[in-house]
C-alpha cells in the first residue's frame, strides 16, 4: 500500500479525461511526479499544461494502449526520466453498445484492443519494472489500478462487448493482485468498478481509428448510444469523487473500488443466478418499464 505519496511517480492512461484527469489533479496536489497519456492530443495537451501549472514535474505522451509499441515505447519514456513507477492506472477505455450479434469484427477489435489489452500492455510492461524497483529499495511501495467497471461484475443487456472486456479486466485484476501476493509484499493491486459517472466514456467513439469507424450505427447501437449518453450524464457521483476512492484504496490497500456501493446488490443477484444454476434473473426487475421501453424500442419495425 502506498501511504506517501509525495516525491512519487504515477503512469496514467486516459489522463486526458475522467478518472484519469481528476487522478492527474489528485496526484498534483499530493506532489507527485505525474506521467499523462492520452490518444487525443489536445485533450493531453490541456492536461500537461493544468498540472504544470500546479507545480508538478510532467511527461506527457501521446499513447494509443492497443498498441503494444507504443506503451512500450511508454514504458522506456518513463524509466528514462523519473525510474520505476510507483502508481500505475491502466484507465484509458472505450465504450460500445447494441445487440452482441450486430457488433462488427472492427467493433470487437477496438473495444477489445482498447479495454482489454490496453490493461494487458500496461501491466507488462510495468510490473516488472516495479517488481524490480521493490528488489533492490526494501521501502519501494507500489499499486497497479485497473479500470474495469460495474459492467465487468453484471451483464447487461444491449452492451455485450463491453461487458466482455470489462469482464475480462476484473478478471485479470483479480488475477494480478493474487500473482503478485507470491512474490512480493511491496506492490499490491486494485480494480475499480465504476457505475454512471459523467466522464467522457459514452462519446468515447470520437478517438475510434478513421479506419474502424463504422458505415452506419444500427437501431440497437443508436439505442444503446442514448441510453448510455442519458444514464452517464446524470449520474450524481462526480469522477473527482471517485478518484479520491482510488487514492484511499492505495492507501488501505482495499482491492475493489465501487463508485456505488448500492449498486452491489445487481452483483449478488447475478451471483445467485450461477451459485443455483438458475437462468439470468430480469435485469430490469426493479425498474421494469426501462426494460418494457428498450423491448418496444428494438422491437418497432
Amino acid at each position: 500500500m502506498i501511504t506517501n505519496f509525495k516525491g512519487k511517480t504515477a503512469v496514467l492512461t486516459g489522463a486526458g479525461s475522467g478518472f484519469g484527469l481528476e487522478c492527474a489533479r489528485l496526484g498534483a496536489q499530493l506532489g507527485m511526479n505525474l506521467v499523462l497519456a492520452d490518444v487525443q492530443q489536445d485533450a493531453l495537451d490541456r492536461a500537461a499544461a493544468e498540472m504544470q501549472a500546479a507545480g508538478a514535474q510532467v511527461l506527457a505522451f501521446k499513447l494509443d494502449v492497443s498498441q503494444a509499441s507504443q506503451v512500450d515505447a511508454l514504458g522506456q519514456a518513463v524509466l528514462e526520466r523519473f525510474g520505476a513507477p510507483h502508481f500505475v492506472f491502466n484507465n484509458a477505455g472505450v465504450g460500445a453498445g447494441g445487440l452482441i450479434w450486430e457488433n462488427s469484427a472492427k467493433d470487437w477489435e477496438w473495444v477489445i484492443g482498447v479495454n482489454l489489452m490496453g490493461v494487458a500492455h500496461g501491466m507488462r510492461v510495468f510490473t516488472p519494472m516495479m517488481l524490480e524497483a521493490a528488489k533492490k529499495d526494501p521501502a519501494y511501495q507500489g499499486h497497479i489500478v485497473n479500470t474495469a467497471s460495474m459492467a465487468g461484475l453484471v451483464n447487461a443487456p444491449n452492451m455485450g462487448i463491453y461487458g466482455a472486456s470489462k469482464h475480462a479486466v476484473v478478471s485479470m485484476s483479480e488475477t494480478l493482485y493474487q500473482d503478485l501476493r507470491l512474490v512480493t509484499d511491496q506492490i499490491s493491486a486494485s480494480v475499480l468498478c465504476p457505475y454512471f459517472v459523467p466522464t467522457g466514456i459514452s462519446q468515447s467513439h470520437r478517438n475510434r481509428p478513421q479506419d474502424s469507424k463504422p458505415e452506419k450505427p444500427t437501431r440497437s447501437q443508436l439505442i444503446g448510444q442514448a441510453m448510455s449518453d442519458k444514464a452517464v450524464g446524470s449520474g450524481k457521483v462526480t469522477a473527482a469523487e471517485v478518484a479520491q476512492k482510488v487514492f484511499d484504496a492505495m492507501a488501505a490497500d482495499q482491492f475493489y473500488i465501487y463508485s456505488h456501493p448500492k449498486s452491489i446488490a445487481g452483483v449478488q443477484v447475478r451471483l445467485e443466478d450461477v451459485l443455483l444454476g438458475r437462468n439470468p434473473t430480469d435485469p430490469f426487475a426493479h425498474k421494469p418499464e426501462l426494460g418494457e421501453e428498450l423491448k418496444r424500442a428494438l422491437r418497432a419495425e
